[in-house]
């Protein structure tokens, strides 16, 4: 590389790195503001608050990656371009394509971090950041779902129940269906159930058995009876924010589970899943737009840069969060939901791109 691709490259990831620096600071001493007195009130440990805002360091740091980056290159190349340097840089016979190459370089290195980031690093800081949240700041407040339980726990048995207390280990209004050949076999139901963690057992309340026959059907009942279930209590109904606690690897085999418990939250699970690959991707996309737009010299000066590159970046911002809702809600594709805001801002990278150029 040449020294002008290692100067706009150095200013490139410095810039990036100081607003980071200069923002993640400013966003922990808001979020303490707010908490403070909770954190007082529930006489959290030192340790704990050390851990959470450490987690909390890289959890905000993931969630505003594609702002910060698209602001830092907006700041300095509109000080280059203020400074009349790409001007004198393009004056030298060198291509605006050949001018992009250090910024290229640049998206690459982020991509690469943001993504091993985004795969392992997060997933850790954010099952932290959330387990703190919900032990201190969200008391009483479910995590889980514990009304109308559903769940197909293997290829023939399903379960269900109308109360389930993930705290207790309890689910009221109990049943659970085995079929063989898409005819049920068996039907188990109970008033309540318990989960017994010193050996794994349940424990069923109005215990009934109902054996389907051709002929007539064989009921068993009791009032208590301690049985082995075919599945494991603390997986039936995992935190509402399990699918940000796992690594891609996990998550992909966690969704190929839920989706044969016939689990309703597949598609915040997906939408979890590529957001993996889309976040990191966004760096190449928002490069060249924040390229395109700070590029030339404005009369309004770098204000002018800064006003369009927030609108811009909070435009994206506003569609990602828009369809991932959307798609949460309904059946929505959520790859489309989460690939969306990255198409059609490629698109505009294009445009924008094509116009600088020029």
């Amino acid at each position: 590389m040449k020294i002008i691709d290692w100067y706009i490259l150095k200013r490139y990831l410095a810039t990036f790195v100081a607003l980071l620096l200069m923002f993640i600071p400013i966003g922990i001493v808001v979020n303490l503001s707010e908490k403070i007195d909770e954190i007082q009130e529930n006489e959290v440990p030192l340790e704990e608050v050390l851990v959470f805002y450490g987690n909390f360091t890289i959890y905000f740091a993931n969630l505003l990656f594609p702002i910060f980056l698209f602001l830092s290159i907006i700041w300095f190349t509109s000080k280059l371009a203020n400074n009349t340097e790409i001007i004198a840089i393009l004056s030298s016979g060198i291509s605006f394509w050949r001018f992009l190459r250090p910024y290229f370089v640049g998206a690459t290195l982020v991509c690469g971090i943001a993504l091993i980031f985004t795969m392992y690093l997060v997933p850790n800081a954010s099952e932290g950041f959330n387990e703190f949240k919900y032990k201190y700041f969200k008391k009483g407040r479910q995590s889980q779902e514990t009304s109308n339980v559903y769940r197909q726990v293997n290829d023939n048995e399903f379960i269900f129940a109308t109360n389930f207390q993930p705290n207790t280990r309890t689910a009221r209004n109990f049943t659970l269906e085995h079929f063989e050949d898409d005819k049920m076999e068996f039907k188990i139901s109970a008033s309540r159930l318990k989960f017994n963690p010193e050996d794994s057992t349940y424990t069923l309340n109005n215990f009934e058995k109902r054996i389907i026959n051709d002929r007539e059907d064989v009921i068993y009942r009791a009032s208590t009876l301690d049985t082995v279930l075919p599945f494991e209590f603390d997986e039936l109904t995992p935190v509402e924010y399990i699918a940000e606690t796992l690594d891609y690897g996990e998550l992909k085999e966690f969704i190929a589970t839920e989706k044969r418990r016939g689990s309703a939250n597949i598609s915040s699970y997906e939408i979890v899943a590529y957001k993996r690959w889309s976040v990191p991707i966004s760096a190449f996309i928002l490069t060249i737009i924040a390229v395109s737009v700070s590029a030339m010299k404005r009369r309004g000066g770098m204000g002018v840069n800064l006003a369009i590159g927030i609108v811009i970046a909070f435009g994206y911002i506003f569609l990602d969060k828009v369809f991932g809702t959307i798609a949460e809600k309904s059946t929505f594709s959520p790859i489309i939901a989460v690939w969306f805001s990255n198409i059609l801002f490629g698109l505009l990278a294009i445009y924008l791109l094509i116009k600088a150029k020029r």
